[in-house]
């Protein structure tokens, strides 16, 4: 099975974060997509540590019970691997090449860029089109990933009742999501726009231009740091104070002393990120920040990264002109919207 392999079967998405193991199952009619099913099961502390699984057991379970909450009865999913854990190159390649060959010519490039032994590594590419300056040659897009980080997301899926169809790349699921969100967005398909996803204990910055990613980068920085803070001064369990951060019922004093900082921490983080952006290419601004994960739905965070960075943001929302399945509660989807943007990406998988 390769890392992008077609699916023509019934998918659902699965994206495995630090906290969470996200569901979702989309259906097409016409060209509009439907949520048939989704389901949100949180995970125990570090049994995913920075995107790398440790406890599959836990996981397995979670993905189980996400199915059954959600009510889908499909047997295939698609899930991803982590941008940290997964090298991308773009070669170029002769066009002439038929599909044996190019795959025999990609098995030896690849050990000119990837520094683990070749049989230790899951390995795919696809062919992205011609190369402008010269028609004779593709481009060409490896993706290689250690198969230890592909085999426990198979074994997860597994004990959870589904079989992986397909393993795809975190960056790639985005960037598939992004193409549902940049109709909402008032700029041009080739503004330069920066999809930062704040996870739980994960920050990625994409940057993409004409539907494609240009630039990614990870930091550490979630809202772990969030929840870490109302345990320590509130004298709160780990689960108390994730729920009391979802629905409210903290101290007075928690906006202004707990919230307040960390919606700062987080406006510094993207514009940190956006400056290793600037440094490291040849663009100097973006033209919207759209944001996303969790994180993204604290109120008045766009606001505030709009008025410290003077950029226009907007609140991801990937599922806004979609339908809704008769099992799917359109409050909690429209909560956790922004956190579906990979989930969403792994669930279009289905229509390739």
């Amino acid at each position: 099975m390769g890392l992008f392999s077609p699916s023509r079967v019934p998918l659902v998405g699965i994206d495995i974060s630090s906290t969470a193991v996200k569901l979702l199952q989309l259906s097409q009619v016409g060209n509009r997509y439907r949520v048939d099913h989704y389901g949100v099961e949180a995970l125990p502390p570090n049994a995913v540590v920075e995107k790398n699984i440790v406890e599959v057991e836990a996981v397995g379970e979670a993905i189980k019970r996400a199915l059954n909450r959600s009510g889908s009865k499909v047997k295939h999913a698609s899930v991803a691997v982590s941008g940290a854990a997964v090298i991308t190159k773009v070669i170029s390649m002769s066009a002439d090449l038929d599909d044996d060959a190019m795959e025999d010519q990609v098995q030896l490039e690849a050990a000119n860029y990837i520094p683990f032994p070749i049989d230790e590594v899951s390995l795919d590419f696809e062919v992205l089109g011609p190369v402008p300056s010269s028609p004779e040659n593709v481009h060409v897009i490896l993706a290689a990933s250690r198969t230890e980080n592909v085999e426990l997301r198979q074994q997860a899926l597994e004990l959870g009742g589904l079989t992986a169809k397909v393993v795809d790349v975190e960056v790639f699921a985005l960037e598939n999501a992004f193409k549902l969100v940049a109709d909402q967005l008032g700029v041009g398909k080739d503004a330069i726009v920066a999809l930062v996803d704040i996870g739980s204990t994960m920050t990625t910055l994409n940057v993409i231009r004409n539907g494609r990613s240009i630039y990614a980068r990870e930091q550490v920085f979630g809202g772990k740091q969030l929840t870490d803070e109302i345990m320590r001064r509130y004298g709160m369990s780990y689960e108390e104070a994730g729920a009391a951060k979802r629905q409210g019922g903290l101290p007075e004093s928690y906006e202004p002393e707990v919230l307040e900082p960390f919606k700062e921490a987080m406006v510094q983080q993207v514009s940190r990120l956006l400056q290793f952006f600037y440094a490291g290419s040849e663009f100097n601004r973006v033209d919207q920040v759209v944001l996303a994960g969790g994180c993204a739905s604290i109120a008045g965070v766009d606001r505030m990264v709009e008025e410290h960075l003077g950029i226009p943001t907007v609140i991801a929302n990937p599922l806004a002109n979609m339908g809704l399945g008769p099992r799917v509660q359109a409050h909690a989807l429209q909560q956790d919207a922004p956190s579906l943007m990979i989930a969403c990406g792994l669930a279009l998988r289905s229509f390739d």
